[in-house]
């Protein structure tokens, strides 16, 4: 979804019929800031200047996308007409809120691994109509998108496997028709669909909910007879694992918490008097 067509079903609907305050207020020239309550890391500066662009707003910046800012410290400065800011002031905040909290939970998971080498993905795992956004956010806290849907690369899980009779015909079809570019991802649960999955053509393997051991054998197994394909850990990935994931040798990690499960944070706009 183009930026602006976000941002304005954004603004429509808090807008609803009109703001009540705009229609019996007479607008001036007044400076807001945004301020953090509470620790962590902004994103949403993209979307806030596509916002300055569509209703003539002047920004005067002290973060950027990925910076880690403190509570108590003022983060962007606004400048434009009072009925202006104070009618997007909801749409603004939560709009830096949803993103910034992603960021900053993304920027704990890979502070926790970023001596190994090894990716954090996000996932699809994301709200409705959210996806291009929330994944602009796990990018500002320093993680990777994995495929932004269906039609970037194909991924065989375990639902798309029962349909299948035999994967190594299947994969010889799979060459034939879908795009050159295009990567082939199979889900594996054990060390035995690992070896069918690199046997049949696989670019990437993911490691599904597998446990530490069994991930190292599947590393192990991987290093020795397929060492171009890539290794993806996924499922039960929290803070307190993804280092012990990540010390299996894998290549990339995949987390749909780092979404989901992101807390917001506290951030406020206030008006300069």
């Amino acid at each position: 979804m183009l930026k602006e067509t976000f941002l304005k079903a954004l603004v429509a609907e808090d807008l609803g019929r009109g703001d009540l305050f705009s229609r019996i207020s007479t607008g001036k020239p007044i400076r807001a800031y945004i301020i953090a309550k509470s620790d962590g890391v902004f994103a949403g500066k993209e979307y806030v200047e596509t916002f300055a662009k569509m209703y003539d707003l002047t920004l005067e910046w002290k973060v950027s996308d990925g910076s880690r800012f403190t509570k108590g410290e003022k983060l962007l400065f606004i400048s434009g007409d009072s009925k202006t800011i104070l009618s997007l002031e909801r749409s603004i905040l939560d709009m830096v809120l949803h993103a910034s909290s992603i960021a900053t939970l993304t920027a704990e998971y890979v502070d926790a691994i970023k001596d190994t080498g090894v990716k954090l993905l996000d996932t699809r795992k994301t709200r409705p109509l959210l996806r291009e956004f929330e994944k602009y956010a796990v990018r500002c806290g320093g993680g990777i998108n994995h495929r932004m849907g269906l039609d970037d690369c194909l991924m065989l899980k375990d639902t798309h496997l029962q349909t299948i009779d035999d994967v190594d015909v299947f994969m010889q079809e799979v060459r034939q028709k879908i795009p050159f570019t295009s990567k082939v991802e199979i889900e594996c649960e054990n060390l035995s669909m690992v070896k069918k999955a690199m046997e049949a053509g696989a670019d990437i393997v993911m490691c599904d909910n597998m446990s530490i051991e069994e991930t190292k054998e599947v590393v192990a197994y991987r290093n020795e007879n397929y060492p171009h394909i890539v290794l993806e850990a996924s499922g039960n990935v929290t803070l307190q694992t993804i280092k012990a994931i990540a010390s299996t040798g894998v290549d990339a990690i995949s987390s749909g918490a780092v979404i989901h499960q992101a807390n917001w944070i506290d951030l406020s706009m206030k008006v300069e008097s």
